[in-house]
């Protein structure tokens, strides 16, 4: 994280007591307020105040086996969610964003509804049920500064109640630049000269991967070689939907008997990066080795240790 920027205090509140229940997220000093409900609880979530405010929505679920998501906004989200009720049988969960003192308008609502599209469909994790992305409406430049604001906020609320869709982990190809916020100021970034580099060989298998630690992110690079089986779910678990969605979404290409990556991108973890080169499960901090042989696990102990 670059010097000067602040943390943030997000409060969640579990409404039924459970992980999986009701839940609202606020931000000190952040005017929205966020409400996520499975759909087995709509009836109590439209009861609650700020339901029937202006706002943006989203539906989360799945349609044929696959992920799926819808982004609408309205003046009153109570009545669009009844009519999607009625009209929309796939999604499972819903997230109800508006503004804790109802201050939002019809205007800010459409602009917050058509950025969250264009940014869905960038980030391309999530396929939307959405036509063609609603255009933005006619706002003041300050009035489009609040908007951008607001947003910036809700994007690092998002995925701290689960909802990855908007999370970017496709970095550029060549200088590498970090994000330090969901879509980044461009003024705190992290260069490659001050990341820490990382390879994995499988001289058996013809593979070469190089990733960089940077800011907290394993960041595999353009370039890299990872397995060509097509069989996805042979033992490799849970990272079987990951690398289908990076062939979906073209981060993996075809390249002879293998894949390749044809951006970089972040993974959560060294072990999934190294799942995903190697096409089974691997401990990535022992898989993982800088250039002169040290392992990633060696090495985070030294650190550690200084």
């Amino acid at each position: 994280m670059s010097a000067g920027v602040l943390g943030r205090s997000l409060e969640l509140f579990f409404i039924d007591g459970r992980p999986d229940g009701m839940l609202t997220a606020e931000v000190f000093n952040w005017t929205g307020h966020v409400l996520v409900t499975p759909r087995t609880r709509l009836k109590e979530a439209l009861a609650r105040p700020q339901s029937s405010f202006t706002g943006i929505y989203l539906l989360l679920g799945e349609r044929d086996g696959k992920p799926l998501a819808y982004i609408g906004e309205g003046e009153d989200i109570a009545a669009r969610m009844r009519s999607h009720e009625a009209g929309k049988d796939w999604w499972t969960t819903a997230v109800l964003v508006t503004s804790a003192a109802n201050n939002l308008h019809k205007a800010h609502a459409k602009f917050l509804e058509s950025r969250l599209v264009e940014e869905a469909r960038k980030v391309g994790v999530m396929p939307l049920d959405n036509g063609n992305t609603p255009p933005r409406p006619g706002l003041s430049e300050s009035a489009r500064a609040n908007m951008e604001a607001f947003l910036e906020y809700l994007f690092m609320v998002l995925p701290a109640v689960r909802i990855d869709m908007f999370v970017q982990r496709v970095r550029p190809t060549g200088p590498v630049v970090v994000e330090t916020t969901m879509r980044a100021a461009a003024d705190q970034a992290t260069t490659a000269s001050e990341a820490t580099a990382f390879h994995l060989e499988n001289r058996k298998h013809g593979l070469r991967a190089d990733a960089l630690l940077i800011d907290g992110e394993f960041v595999v690079q353009a370039g890299s070689l990872a397995q060509g089986k097509d069989d996805f779910g042979l033992g490799i678990g849970s990272y079987s939907e990951l690398i289908r969605e990076l062939v979906s979404t073209g981060v993996l290409v075809r390249d002879g008997e293998h894949y390749r990556f044809s951006s970089s991108y972040a993974f959560r973890s060294p072990s999934a990066a190294g799942a995903v080169v190697l096409g089974y499960n691997v401990n990535g901090t022992t898989v993982w080795r800088t250039s002169n042989g040290q392992t990633y696990k060696d090495w985070e102990a030294a650190r550690l240790a200084d």
